[in-house]
């Protein structure tokens, strides 16, 4: 086993942004994908970086919306992330060993009628199968980087949910890390409760399109830019900005098509209203327990949380 040369890549993803960088052996990735992408693969590494939890602090004053987005989904996807895989690629090559990066493939899916809640549903290419994805959450999980929670966020003793990740996939045998023991989640149901389109199934299974309708703005009690002519005239309005309403994919689409009243930002990201609530109330419930490793002198939540009125619809 190299040690130097696992300690040198820590230290590259660190000054690349990376706050937690793990290491796993392949012969725990029962997914054949990691294998079918790169063949001769001997060692996933697993990078994760924090979403900055004051990214968040606008949505939850209700005060600005923009931020959460771009510092906290676009600017680590597409800036921060891709340029410490390609950092800690060249080591890796400089060491004589190959490296393929694996960000996630926001815009292709395998799935023929799925979609990705965090991008544009048009900009989406689906039924991709001769491209194999990896499960990024399985693979984080088996690298060592944390824990699975009930909604299938990967939780970190470090930040809760707060993290993004990303992977290698190189022919160097490396030092693997041990997997972590579950400990964080007690399946307390916070992330279920704070959906505002109950996407989230008690058990935790997601409805990837009831999710992004509601994640881009479809519950007006959440969302001070909704007009109140807002799906007019459709009979199913109250219930759907109410967030009550069970959307089909079909139905899903339609709503979103109507959700124009705030940008989205490059990259096919849409603007994130509800701020992935499910991961925020998560991040109070272990920030209550004093489970996390770091401290903030207040609380994330400093007083009961807010809630709109639904306005009716003109007459």
């Amino acid at each position: 086993m190299n040690h130097t040369l696992k300690e040198e890549l820590v230290e590259v993803f660190r000054k690349n942004g990376a706050d937690l960088v793990r290491f796993g052996n392949v012969e725990r990735f029962e997914n054949e994908a990691v294998r079918e992408i790169f063949p001769g693969t001997k060692t996933v590494i697993g990078a994760a970086f924090r979403v900055l939890r004051g990214a968040r602090r606008g949505i939850e004053e209700g005060s600005t919306y923009y931020q959460y987005t771009t510092c906290g989904v676009e600017t680590m996807e597409e800036t921060v992330m891709p340029m410490a895989l390609l950092r800690a690629c060249a080591v890796l090559e400089d060491h004589g060993f190959e490296a393929l990066p694996q960000r996630r493939n926001q815009t292709i899916m395998e799935e023929e009628d799925s979609t990705n809640p965090e991008i544009e549903f048009q900009a989406i290419y689906r039924g991709k199968t001769a491209e194999k994805q990896l499960d990024f959450e399985a693979c984080a999980v088996l690298c060592g980087l944390g824990e699975r929670g009930l909604s299938g966020t990967l939780l970190t003793d470090d930040f809760g949910p707060f993290q993004r990740y990303v992977f290698l996939l190189t022919d160097a045998e490396i030092e693997p890390d041990p997997i972590v023991e579950p400990h964080l989640c007690d399946h307390c149901g916070k992330c279920v409760e704070a959906c505002p389109g109950h996407a989230l199934s008690k058990e935790g299974k997601l409805d990837r399109w009831q999710c992004a309708a509601y994640y881009i703005g479809a519950n007006m009690h959440y969302n001070p830019f909704m007009p109140a002519e807002f799906l007019a005239g459709d009979p199913d309005r109250l219930a759907i900005i109410a967030g009550e309403a069970q959307l089909t994919p079909e139905r899903a689409r339609e709503v979103m098509e109507h959700i124009t009243f705030y940008p989205p930002m490059k990259h096919c990201y849409p603007a994130s209203i509800c701020g992935k609530a499910c991961d925020t109330a998560c991040y109070i419930h272990l920030e209550e327990k004093g489970v996390l490793k770091r401290k903030f002198r207040t609380p994330f939540r400093k007083r009961e949380a807010w809630k709109l009125p639904l306005l009716p619809e003109p007459k």
